[in-house]
């Protein structure tokens, strides 16, 4: 019986989507998905700088604008973001999408995949950048760092 009322349901789905109608909460999704990218930049927008004394946020490294939540299936979303550093030989680009992923993997209420990038034309070595910080194996290995570990642990600690 489940399995015909789920083919029903898809069936239903496929001819509103031809028909060009709305789906029964089709047009609350997209509203969803921008609640849940502003949840995302809630998060990150407090981490802070590992120099500087001020956040992610005061320095324009994180926007609303950066982040971008997709629904991959009923349970999952895609969050995306594109965090711009502050100068194109930022040192320490690496270092920020590490505290990113890592306060988000902590942090996020909802099952997610998470991808960060530095926004295109920002930083000199933005590919190599990008694949260390999107690569699984790599981000283990950093955070067993204890040093570096301890960086990314004052970065991303709540203000008082």
């Amino acid at each position: 019986m489940e399995r015909v009322s789920g083919l029903l349901s898809w069936t239903l789905s496929r001819v509103l989507w031809l028909s060009g109608l709305p789906e029964q909460g089709a047009a609350r999704q997209p509203r969803i998905m921008e609640e849940k990218a502003l949840e995302v930049y809630d998060l990150i927008r407090t981490i802070r700088d590992p120099e500087k004394p001020n956040t992610l946020e005061e320095l324009e490294v994180v926007t609303e604008s950066c982040v971008e939540v997709q629904e991959i299936n009923e349970e999952d979303c895609l969050v995306v973001i594109r965090f711009t550093p502050t100068v194109p030989h930022c040192s320490l680009a690496t270092l920020i999408g590490l505290c990113l992923r890592v306060k988000l993997q902590r942090c996020l209420p909802f099952k997610h995949k998470l991808e960060i990038y530095i926004s295109e034309g920002t930083h000199s070595t933005e590919d190599d950048i990008n694949k260390q910080i999107n690569d699984k194996e790599r981000v283990a290995a950093a955070m067993e760092n204890p040093n570096l570990r301890e960086i990314v642990e004052q970065c991303v600690l709540e203000p008082d």
